[in-house]
């Protein structure tokens, strides 16, 4: 069975806390990871903090595919259901 899970970022996180999710979802056994930006849905919800470069998505790729997931899509759209069907 292939596993995924997804990450929002742009909350005001630190990167260092993105890296380290990412290896407890390793530990796991997650094989597919989706990072993406939180957008606020409507003035009800928590404020964006931070919109991240597309520097730092590439960054987050790069960042996961070391770790070994067997694939990683990392990006400003990017959802959990990105590219469900693969």
């Amino acid at each position: 069975m292939i596993t995924k899970s997804g990450l929002m970022v742009g909350l005001g996180e630190e990167p260092d806390e993105v890296l380290n999710v990412m290896e407890d979802l390793r530990k796991v056994g997650c094989d597919y990871l989706t990072v993406g930006q939180y957008l606020q849905p409507t003035e009800a919800y928590l404020p964006i903090e931070s919109y991240i470069s597309p520097a730092q998505f590439a960054w987050y790729r790069e960042q996961a595919l070391a770790k070994g997931f067997a694939r990683a899509e990392c990006g400003p759209l990017v959802r959990s259901s990105y590219h469900a069907s693969l």
